[in-house]
């Protein structure tokens, strides 16, 4: 006789130091249901196994993998497994700063958007706040994110930060980034220094140069890292001297731009290629 499926659960969740996001949450459960309950802030789901049945605003839902479900704020809902094998999802609550009041009834209406590109980004949002020092790149995928959503949610809204080319703003961003190459800075603090709407400032700094602000801080630190390396730095010194979060963050980036570890790097002999 087939003996009973064991009720599994694991969790993990952080606050990570990227302003609107409360908490992140992943969690697998085979069997456990949620009771009806509300939340203070926006829930931004994903699910990657399995799937989940809820209940918001006395109609049912579901959420499929190749959804992307956003619950708003003070709405009562539940959910439960809709899989024999329950469900794995990760989870992103955002304060009013990312979407406002004026959303929450469209996403009472339509909570499920079946949107590959934003499934995509939310995905690797969630990456980028795993892994300390890449909050600039956590930031500007989220931005990009938010405007999406209220694309979603209010199609017919007028765009008041329509994407155009900007190649003065794009300078002055690049400008303020090679300022602050070692100290960085996070995407409001330079929305506000330029200033710009951030969506727009993301926009406009990677239609000018083909590159993403991210990608071009951590380029502008590998170049950095090289220098004292091939001077005969040990990377744990160079990781904190080039503005990376610890060795683990400079070895992920420079490998990933360079091609060996900042190790090997080192002792390569300056040989070149």
């Amino acid at each position: 006789m087939a003996g009973r499926r064991r009720d599994q659960r694991s969790v993990s969740a952080w606050r990570p130091r990227v302003p609107g996001v409360v908490e992140v949450f992943h969690a697998h459960y085979t069997q456990y249901a949620y009771p009806m309950h509300v939340h203070d802030a926006w829930t931004l789901l994903i699910v990657d196994d399995g799937a989940v049945r809820y209940d918001l605003d006395r109609h049912e839902h579901g959420t499929p993998h190749d959804t992307v479900s956003l619950l708003p704020p003070h709405v009562p809902h539940n959910g439960s497994p809709a899989t024999p094998d329950g469900f794995r999802k990760r989870v992103l609550y955002l304060d009013a700063s990312r979407l406002g009041d004026e959303l929450i009834g469209p996403a009472v209406d339509a909570p499920d958007l079946r949107d590959p590109v934003l499934r995509r980004r939310v995905g690797q949002l969630h990456a980028a706040l795993a892994l300390p020092g890449d909050e600039l790149e956590a930031e500007s995928r989220l931005t990009l994110i938010g405007e999406r959503l209220h694309e979603h949610l209010r199609p017919g809204d007028d765009d008041p930060n329509g994407v155009r080319r900007d190649p003065v703003l794009a300078r002055r961003l690049r400008e303020l980034l090679d300022e602050r190459v070692v100290a960085g800075i996070g995407l409001e603090e330079a929305a506000a220094l330029v200033p710009a709407h951030p969506a727009h400032l993301v926009r406009a700094f990677s239609g000018a140069y083909g590159i993403a602000p991210h990608q071009y801080l951590m380029s502008r630190r590998v170049d950095r890292a090289r220098r004292l390396l091939l001077a005969g730095h040990a990377p744990a010194d160079v990781a904190g001297a080039t503005g990376f979060y610890d060795q683990a963050h400079l070895n992920r980036h420079f490998k990933r731009l360079v091609g060996v570890t900042p190790g090997r790097y080192r002792t390569s002999g300056g040989t070149g290629s």
